[in-house]
């Protein structure tokens, strides 16, 4: 295969688009939490970029898309270093069907990996050592993370080369059950382990700045055309068509949750805008290049709806998702996978497709869900003798200045930020 430039350029901007994200998702956190333990949630995101890309070069990309072990995992030492996956016999790159070298895509599949983890920690805010959460980044990329995207990408269980093709093709177009669904299970589980903050329910844990949320809102919708276009893997139609899709349904999402605000609470506000955006992004991320741009809306606009109802479910059952990735991610991701068995063009319940696509569609979701749950269980009870939470005087005083050493707005003085 020969090298296609404009191909190759489009996936090096993709990569640099979601790479983004993760730092979008730290200035959507950091502004959504107090201000005492801004910087710590920063952190946390920023933490997940440093220890995910260094594990990825070394086993990641071998346990995603090496030699398959039982449909589950890649062979971590098949491509371990990248051994292999760089330059062919004669010492030349790689070239994929789509003309782009190997190592593009490497860098690509990178990013996805270390967005996906950094989500899981808005649902444990406030309340965690971060020597623990870099712990449980390396473990639960290795074990949770890696595998899924073999399973569902790599030509494992969930994969169209999977024993559930014979039902219909699974369709997950850029992470709705890799990326969401699986980030959005680990968070639930980890907030019901590592219990509640201190306060919560009885004292305002309102957002501290909610210019910093929406400007983070705006980053990951940006770098989120790499996320969904980038999964065509050429600057094709099929990226234009996730593009417009993408756009639509998030459009759509903001409408469906700030309608819901207004007829529930009398107000729209802006956290609902911004945290419409990332509904809509949600849902259409598994779909996006299956669906048609009216049918997009339709899934945007029922996000949007369903996250604004979803989010105070952790009220009505005593459960602390700090920062709603639960409400958001988890129902959303389930959502979007979903909906592609009612609204796929090709083979949709809508379209004359029959109920195979949908059938596929809840079972992959199903299995995403358990996966994550079990292995996230396991790891967060085997982190737990180690130790979880901070004191509850780093808690109640401010996580930023006890774990960190540094606060965010040092012009302040302590007693307003010991007050948020």
């Amino acid at each position: 295969m020969e090298l296609d430039t404009g191909a190759t350029a489009w996936m090096l901007m993709s990569a640099s688009l979601v790479l983004l994200m993760t730092p979008g998702l730290a200035l959507f956190y950091g502004g959504m939490v107090r201000g005492k333990s801004v910087l710590n949630m920063m952190m946390m995101s920023f933490g997940a970029i440093a220890v995910t890309g260094v594990i990825y070069v070394l086993w990641g990309w071998s346990m995603s898309y090496g030699a398959d072990v039982a449909g589950i995992f890649g062979n971590p030492f098949d491509q371990f270093g990248l051994s292999g996956a760089i330059y062919d016999d004669a010492g030349e790159f790689i070239i994929d069907d789509f003309g782009v070298p190997g190592i593009v895509g490497v860098g690509f599949q990178a990013t996805f990996a270390i967005i996906t983890v950094a989500l899981i920690s808005g649902a444990i805010a406030d309340r965690v050592k971060f020597g623990s959460w870099l712990v449980f980044v390396g473990l639960w990329v290795t074990l949770a993370y890696f595998p899924m995207a073999h399973m569902v990408w790599g030509g494992g269980l969930l994969s169209p080369d999977g024993p559930f093709a014979s039902i219909a093709t699974p369709i997950d177009f850029a992470g709705g059950t890799v990326v969401h669904i699986n980030a959005g299970a680990a968070a639930l589980v980890l907030a019901l382990v590592i219990g509640k903050r201190k306060g919560f329910g009885s004292e305002p844990m309102r957002p501290h700045n909610l210019p910093l949320v929406m400007l983070g809102a705006a980053l990951l919708w940006f770098g989120w055309f790499g996320f969904n276009g980038g999964s065509a893997f050429t600057a094709d139609g099929f990226a234009g068509l996730a593009w417009v899709n993408t756009t639509a349904a998030t459009c759509a999402a903001i409408l469906g949750w700030l309608v819901v605000e207004k007829l529930r609470d009398g107000s729209a506000t802006s956290l609902g805008a911004a945290s419409g955006v990332v509904a809509g992004l949600v849902a259409i991320t598994p779909a996006a290049g299956a669906l048609s741009p009216v049918g997009s809306v339709v899934v945007g606009a029922i996000a949007g709806a369903l996250c604004a109802f979803a989010v105070s479910l952790k009220y009505r059952f005593g459960f602390d998702d700090s920062l709603d990735v639960v409400g958001v991610h988890l129902v959303a991701g389930l959502w979007g996978t979903v909906s592609i068995g009612f609204f796929a063009t090709e083979s949709g319940l809508f379209y004359g497709g029959g109920a195979s696509q949908l059938a596929v569609q809840v079972i992959i979701a199903v299995i995403a869900v358990l996966f994550s749950a079990v292995v996230t269980l396991v790891l967060a009870l085997a982190i737990r003798p180690f130790g979880w939470r901070v004191s509850e005087e780093a808690e109640v005083s401010g996580i930023d200045l006890a774990v960190h050493g540094e606060t965010a707005y040092e012009n302040s003085g302590s007693t307003i930020t010991e007050a948020r």
